[in-house]
Order: C-alpha cells, then sequence, then structure tokens
C-alpha cells in the first residue's frame, strides 16, 4: 500500500527550487519538453537539474540533479521532485528515473501530483516488487 505523506515546508521549498530552475532556463513553448529537478541532501542542501531533451533519449532532469548532488559529495538524499516548464507543475518520475532512486536511494521521498495536490511517497512504494540492482 501506497502512504502519501503531506508535504512539509522544506518539501515546498524544493519544489520552488525546480520551478526556479526549470522557468529560468527553459527551451519555451516550441515543443521541447523541459523539466527542472531538485534533490535535497540530508544534511539539507539542495541540488537543481535540468534535463537535455534529445531525440534520443538524453538524461532527466531528476538523473541531472541526482548527479549534481553527487558531484558535490552529497551520499545520503532525503526528497526529490520534478516540474515542468510553462507552468506544468510538479511531475511524477519516469521509469527509468524510479529504477535509479530504488538502486541508489531506496529511502528517498520522491513528491508528486495526485488528485489531491502534490504529496511525497517513498521511491519504492513507485516501483513495487522491482528488480534490484546493486552497483
Amino acid at each position: 500500500m501506497v502512504t502519501l505523506r503531506p508535504l512539509t515546508d522544506d518539501d515546498l521549498e524544493l519544489i520552488e527550487l525546480a520551478r526556479r530552475t526549470v522557468d529560468a532556463n527553459t527551451d519555451g513553448p516550441d515543443g521541447v519538453y523541459t523539466m527542472g529537478a531538485a534533490v535535497r541532501g540530508a544534511d539539507g542542501r539542495m541540488y537543481a537539474g535540468i534535463n537535455l531533451y534529445h531525440f534520443t533519449g538524453g538524461p532527466c532532469a531528476e538523473l541531472v540533479a541526482l548527479g549534481r548532488a553527487r558531484a558535490e559529495g552529497a551520499r545520503e538524499l532525503t526528497t526529490i521532485v520534478a516540474v515542468g516548464n510553462e507552468g506544468r507543475g510538479v511531475v511524477g518520475p519516469c521509469g527509468r528515473d524510479r529504477q535509479v532512486l530504488v538502486d541508489y536511494h531506496p529511502t528517498i521521498r520522491v513528491i508528486l501530483p495526485t488528485d489531491d495536490g502534490p504529496a511525497s511517497v517513498l521511491a519504492t512504494d513507485l516501483l513495487p516488487a522491482a528488480y534490484r540492482w546493486t552497483p
């Protein structure tokens, strides 16, 4: 059973960072699907990323944010969110992102849209009975 948790002030701050990132770096309404993402480390620091849209399947914003956090030394992450350009709001992660989150950060909370507004869930709730890859 998936347990939704209401958003905290920290979650709202993370959403805002992702929104600011995508708004400042969007490819605009010309059909390119731009996403911004933000992740919070256990120490409270936040890291943002943006996708690199490409017809071959460029990296998702969530993966870019995870890579940035890792490059800056963050190993324990608590929360992640993606926000779409052009005011699309919070967007749930794709299947590839869900698999990466489960493999690297199974206890991370993922903010996603629900019928009652954004809420967070554990990454493992988004990919039940997943294949587990261990690096």
